[in-house]
């Protein structure tokens, strides 16, 4: 069975960091496109981070600078550092997956999901 479990999140003060992770399993994933996306209460989901398998990146606006998707294909985990974490980052955050390479950055590009992992980032 194909899963993608995230973790990691948690409060955090504004100005701090977190890390969070995606295990994927069920299947190798390192010629899959992976994406983290965010969704805040009364809002849709969006994309947050993309990364394609050979590494190449792309960023929302909104956390560019701050943000940076990685992935450890051997380890079938992918990766968001969250640096100088604002109030407005507040979101349940998603990883999820496609099997073709391409940087997509829309919901629907996605067809596996994790659970999402809660991000709270206070004032």
């Amino acid at each position: 069975q194909v899963q993608l479990v995230e973790s990691g999140g948690g409060l955090v003060q504004a100005g701090g960091s977190l890390r969070l992770s995606c295990a994927a399993s069920g299947r190798t994933f390192d010629t899959y496109a992976m994406g983290w996306f965010r969704q805040a209460p009364g809002k849709e989901r969006d994309v947050v981070a993309v990364i394609n398998w050979s590494g190449a990146t792309v960023y929302a606006d909104s956390v560019k600078g701050r943000f940076t998707i990685s992935r450890d294909n051997a380890k079938n985990t992918v990766y968001l550092q969250m640096n100088s974490l604002k109030p407005e980052d507040t979101a349940i955050y998603y990883c999820a997956a496609r099997k073709d390479p391409g940087l997509r950055l829309q919901v629907y590009d996605y067809s596996l999901w994790g659970q999402g992992t809660q991000v709270t980032v206070s004032s």
